[in-house]
């Protein structure tokens, strides 16, 4: 069994690559390997309002980017150079991330965690869908082991909110400075925007020094 530990942040576009990337080179290259993938969060904008953020204001706020396509264009193209689809000023706005990082610790007890990562980070990316809104969690986790109501209350309650922070001290302890982060075990570890190339050859390091 290979261990992942996957440090991610669902508003980041590199991480929809990353995730999307290792499903895809874990199917084509690793069929056989049994794997299991741990999210671990990550939050980028901590004090993000529940309203959220209009994403061209926060790149000309922080980083002078005047042009939003600029920057949208790398991920862009490093999703389709995989396969992907992604057309990022679908989405331009930007949510507090802790509610949707409570629920998919929460699948953690259910097997359910790597799945429920894609599905809402694909709301967000894909459908535009403001993941930090409790029914719109709820309508995802339902397909992944949960009951509505009890997937609203995870999300929004004060626990799973408190281990969410707790886990991002931990990530934030453990060093992790780029997202996504794969710690393949072994010593082995990648970050940022990492081809399939890179990635698969990661894996096969972690699997030899395994034995």
């Amino acid at each position: 069994m290979l261990h992942i530990d996957l440090y991610a942040e669902i508003t980041c576009p590199w991480c929809f690559v990353g995730l999307h990337r290792l499903d895809k080179v874990l199917q084509e290259h690793f069929d056989d390997l049994p794997v299991d993938i741990r999210h671990r969060p990550v939050v980028l904008l901590p004090d993000a309002p529940a309203t959220g953020l209009y994403i061209p204001d926060l790149l000309r706020a922080r980083y002078g980017v005047t042009d939003p396509k600029a920057s949208f264009a790398r991920p862009e193209a490093e999703a389709r150079a995989s396969g992907f689809g992604l057309d990022l000023s679908r989405q331009l706005w930007t949510y507090p991330t802790q509610p949707a990082h409570a629920l998919i610790l929460a699948a953690g007890e259910r097997g359910t965690q790597h799945q429920l990562a894609i599905a809402i980070t694909d709301a967000y990316f894909l459908d535009a869908r403001n993941i930090s809104d409790g029914d719109v969690l709820a309508d995802l986790a339902v397909n992944h082991g949960f009951d509505r109501q009890e997937a609203r209350d995870l999300a929004l309650g004060p626990a799973m909110r408190q281990q969410v922070a707790e886990e991002v001290t931990r990530s934030t302890v453990a060093g992790i400075r780029s997202v996504p982060h794969f710690d393949f075990g072994s010593r082995v570890a990648i970050s940022g925007g990492r081809s399939e190339v890179e990635m698969a050859s990661a894996i096969r390091e972690a699997t030899r020094r395994r034995g």
